[in-house]
């Protein structure tokens, strides 16, 4: 064995892989695409329950019910969730399925942007319903 190899011979492969790669953030978004799917499964419950149970009202009744504090502080739980749920699976899908990175770049932009655009317009609008009733 020669002088050069001897270094390298206690090396495991774990030490020729770590800090490589993108597994920086992996677990982080993990966490938090579960985290979201569960407030939407448990937000969505509610959801639902609160759209059938204005089946058939006018708007002032729709608009009364949007400005009951838990149910306005609800709505916006549910519509941050929601974008922010939206915008890490599509992150994963760009991340799978575009390998061009100039692309890849302007699309990751480009649904952060919408997802934040999306969200902010919700808000605004049940804000605007809660605090006018």
């Amino acid at each position: 064995m020669n002088a050069g190899n001897r270094g390298n011979r206690y090396r495991t492969p774990l030490k020729d892989v770590r800090g490589l790669g993108s597994a920086k953030t992996g677990t982080e978004h993990f966490i938090h695409q579960r985290l979201t799917a569960t407030a939407l499964a448990l937000l969505g419950l509610w959801f639902v329950w609160f759209v059938i149970g204005l089946v058939g009202s006018d708007y002032l009744t729709a608009a009364d019910a949007v400005s009951r504090p838990w149910n306005a502080v609800l709505l916006v739980g549910f519509l941050v969730a929601m974008f922010w749920h939206a915008q890490l699976g599509l992150q994963v899908i760009l991340e799978d399925y575009i390998h061009h990175s100039l692309l890849a770049l302007v699309l990751q932009t480009g649904v952060k942007f919408i997802a934040v655009l999306g969200a902010i317009v919700s808000i605004f609008a049940v804000a605007r319903i809660a605090l006018a009733g």
